[in-house]
This record gives structure tokens, sequence and C-alpha cells, in this order.
């Protein structure tokens, strides 16, 4: 009959077991060109890391073994303080890892940067000549994904799907609070925020169907901000887009509005046909034709204004300490506002 001692060995190793058959290794072991370069910087930074901790630790417990205070053979020495070769071993070591993992991080961020496009599409397999980028507008809703096409004309919701072995040019925005687009198998998460584009490029290597979520928390709906990224062949990408087309939905200005209102655990949705601004209206903040883009505003503001430049957008001070100095006055402006004098622009705005 087992011991009591073995049926805690077997219980710890069970539970471990348990543990362990909930773990994914797509993170190491991605189709992706980008992630699987990532995967490979983890575990080299992991190994470097080891070779200083796993000797520390073993010699920890060793020392500590070694001089407990029943062994009375180990050598005693209480008036030692100092030892040049171990003090020497002791910084060498760690300084070379951290030279080492230093140069490894510094190439990898260059290497893998998400704005740089890219020149591979697997190890020893350069972009081919002449193909370009699919490129895919990103907006991270609440609480859900909105994806458009422009070279295909269409939009998606929660559903993502991409050419194998074609590079990928994803740009990205929120509508409202900052998010994380993140497909393990694809590449490194990057962040979305309103008001702002981020951009990353990606590939992938392998059909399948694979999961992308968001990985920065926003709210309530977040557990459920999932999607399904496809990788397909050219043909049945090709047969994904005619579905989306055929699908007869349309989405300009006001479906945006109705869209971006939060909702949790959404559907996947096809549109057709899309507004080809509404992307740029979603980045400027002015979907709602009532608002000021923003790009509009900050031409505004390189023109100092309200058409006022240099000195003559000083006031002098007529309240406080009128000793003060001259101060630039703020000033209300709306959309339908003439341009500063000199400004190279037109305010002007696609309709709904």
């Amino acid at each position: 009959m087992p011991s009591f001692k073995s049926l805690c060995r077997l219980s710890a190793a069970a539970g471990l077991a348990l543990s362990l058959a909930g773990c994914n290794t797509i993170l190491l072991n991605a189709p992706g060109d980008i992630a699987r370069q990532q995967g490979n910087l983890i575990v080299v930074a992991t190994v470097l890391m080891l070779l200083i901790i796993v000797p520390v630790i073993a010699l920890t417990l060793f020392f500590a073994w070694r001089y407990r205070a029943s062994n009375k053979e180990a050598t005693y020495k209480p008036d030692w303080d100092h030892s040049v070769q171990l003090e020497l071993v002791i910084w060498a070591a760690p300084l070379l890892i951290i030279i080492a993992l230093g140069a490894v991080t510094w190439i990898s961020t260059h290497t893998l940067d998400p704005y740089r496009p890219l020149d591979r599409i697997a190890e020893g397999r350069p972009v081919p000549e002449g193909v370009e980028p699919l490129v895919v507008e990103v907006v991270a809703l609440d609480w859900k994904w909105l994806f458009f096409y422009p070279e295909q004309g269409i939009a998606t919701v929660n559903e993502l799907a991409a050419p194998v072995d074609r590079p990928i040019h994803f740009k990205l925005t929120s509508s409202t609070v900052m998010n994380a687009f993140y497909v393990p198998a694809l590449a490194g998460m990057i962040y979305t925020m309103p008001g702002m584009q981020t951009e990353l490029h990606a590939v992938i290597g392998t059909e399948g169907e694979y999961e992308g979520f968001s990985s920065n928390y926003s709210g309530a709906g977040f557990s459920g901000m999932r999607f399904r990224f496809h990788a397909l062949d050219q043909a049945g990408f090709d047969t994904w887009v005619n579905r989306v087309r055929n699908s007869g939905q349309s989405l300009g200005r006001d479906g945006y509005l109705a869209l971006e209102k939060p909702s949790e655990r959404e559907p996947v949705r096809h549109y057709g046909n899309v507004d080809s601004s509404l992307y740029e209206a979603v980045l400027n903040r002015c979907v709602d034709p009532r608002r000021m883009c923003m790009h509009e505003m900050m031409a505004i503001d390189a023109g100092q204004g309200a058409g006022r430049t240099r000195m003559e957008g000083l006031e002098a001070r007529s309240r406080g300490d009128l000793r003060g100095r001259m101060y630039v006055q703020s000033v209300m402006c709306n959309a339908g506002d003439a341009p500063a004098a000199g400004l190279a622009t037109t305010l002007s705005r696609s309709a709904p």
C-alpha cells in the first residue's frame, strides 16, 4: 500500500500536469514570422538569464548544506572577508550576460520594429518582388473590433482574414479608450489610441484559424473583445472577400455611429459597401459632421489660430498684475470658420 509521502508526490505531479495541460505553445512556435522571431527572443533571453540564476540557486543550496552548523569538517574562517578571484567571477559573469542581453535586445528592437516594412516572409524567404502588403485598417470599439479593407472596399466586425505569405500592413486606432490589438500567432501586441494611428507589419505563414483579442483592459466588455483570424490561401481569401461583398450590408457614418455604441460579445458582421472616408473620419474623431476634424484643428493651430500671427496674436493684460508680459488669448473656433490668412489648406469634410 502506498505511503503518505508517495501519495503526496503523486498528487503534486498530477497537479503540475493538470496546470500544464492548458498551456498553448503557439507563442513560442508561432506560424507568423514576426511572432516566431519574438518567441525566439524570449527563449534566448531566458536561457541567458538562467546561466546566472541556476548556478546562484545551486550554490546557495550547496553553501547552506556545506557550512551548516552540524558539519564539523567544514572550513571555519571567521576573519575571511575578501577574495579577488571570487570578486572577478561574481561580477564578470553577470556583466557578460548583461552585455549579451543588451546586444540581442538592441538588434531585435530594430529588426522587429512594428513600423518597419517586412523584408522577408520567413527565414531564407525574402518578400517576392512586386508583392504589395495587404492594408487593413483596425478600429478598437467598445467592445468589438472593426476591420476596414480599403483595397477591397469591405469591412468586418470581429473577423479578420488574410492570405498566407503576403505581408500585412495594419493601421490601428481606437474610438474611445486605449486598447491593445494582439494575435499571438501573427505578431506582438500593438496599442490603439483615440486620435492616433499606430502601425504593425506582419505575415502569416501557415493556413489555419487563430485567435485575436484585446490584451489591455478597457471596461466591462473586455473579456468578450475577441475575434477570429483566418489565414487562407489566395483562392480562399478571394472567396472570403466575395462572400463579404455579397453580404448586402453597407457601412456609412450613421451606421458607424450606431455601431460605435458600447455592446458586448457582438457577432461577426460583414459590410460589402463602405464609405471610403470613414476610417480617416474615425481617426480624426469627426464621424459626426458637426464636429471639427483633428487635422483641421491642427491646420488652424499651424496658422497661429484665428488668423493672427506672431506679435499680433498677443494681448496686453487688462487685469491682475499689469506689469506682466503680453500673453496669448485662447480663441474658440467652429468647423465653419474660415482658415487663417495665408494658411495653405481648405477645410472640408465629406458628407455622411
